[in-house]
């Protein structure tokens, strides 16, 4: 099985194709998520439209099949990924991270720039508050937690099977991982330090995202360096599941342009 060896245990992680020096791209999902919040549009960018480039998607600590614990610091999964580049020999990658991962990806592009080609920032933003209510619900009533936060990841005509297929993935995360997810979420903040990242960006929202709205990305584009943005109409949070292939088409013709 796909496991690589890092300091706090073993991270499981997906390729598109057989691994090689080549190009890189790494997907990091979002709070109390796994590699399957990727669909097989981004997963398989590598032979779609990026020929040579392997495709990576993570499972991070304490999610899906990886061993070990969540996080409750944002630096803390940005130096599991670090440790996961060099466990499998990744020199640099552009790294793709959506919502909570997109704040892991920040903070590798502002402390580790030099293993980073690209940056893509999805359904994410500067600072990640989370409400005061929704930290306590996840404590007192998981099932309802898993409501709340459900009502508000999806937008209004997304199809029910796959909004419920993502509260399951939610519940199999376990309420401790969940909790650790968004309390790292909720201390996270580089709005002052924007203006150092030095790496190609494209930033992505959905246009109903109620968890990330679309002034987080109005944000990054503007005070990221000549980062591009990219508006999916009529998406919610989890616009990669959503409108993938709007997502893959906006990813693939971004990273087409940095070769």
């Amino acid at each position: 099985m796909p496991y690589a060896d890092v300091a706090r245990g073993q991270v499981f992680y997906t390729a598109n194709r057989r691994p090689s020096d080549g190009p890189a791209l790494v997907l990091l999902h979002g709070a109390g998520g796994s590699r399957l919040n990727w669909p097989a549009e981004l997963r398989r960018l590598g032979q779609a439209c990026l020929p040579g480039v392997t495709v990576y998607a993570l499972d991070l600590p304490g999610h899906g099949r990886s061993g070990g614990e969540g996080r409750d610091a944002i630096e803390d999964y940005a130096a599991d990924v670090i440790a996961f580049f060099d466990a499998i020999g990744i020199e640099q990658a552009a790294v793709v991270g959506h919502s909570m991962g997109g704040a892991i990806a920040l903070t590798m592009a502002l402390d580790s720039p030099e293993r980073m080609t690209g940056l893509v920032l999805i359904a994410t933003g500067a600072r990640l508050r989370v409400a005061p209510s929704i930290l306590e619900q996840i404590s007192a009533d998981f099932e309802a937690a898993l409501d709340t936060i459900t009502r508000y990841a999806w937008s209004s005509d997304a199809p029910t099977n796959l909004v419920e297929l993502g509260r399951e993935r939610l519940r199999e995360t376990g309420p401790d991982v969940l909790l650790s997810d968004l309390q790292a979420c909720d201390r996270f903040d580089v709005m002052e330090r924007l203006g150092e990242i030095d790496v190609p960006t494209l930033v992505v929202a959905g246009s109903t995202d109620r968890l990330a709205p679309v002034k987080y990305a109005r944000h990054l584009s503007e005070y990221i360096s000549d980062a591009q943005l990219a508006i999916v109409e009529g998406a919610g949070h989890m616009v990669i599941l959503e409108r993938p292939a709007k997502v893959a088409d906006a990813i693939g013709e971004f990273l087409g342009h940095l070769k």
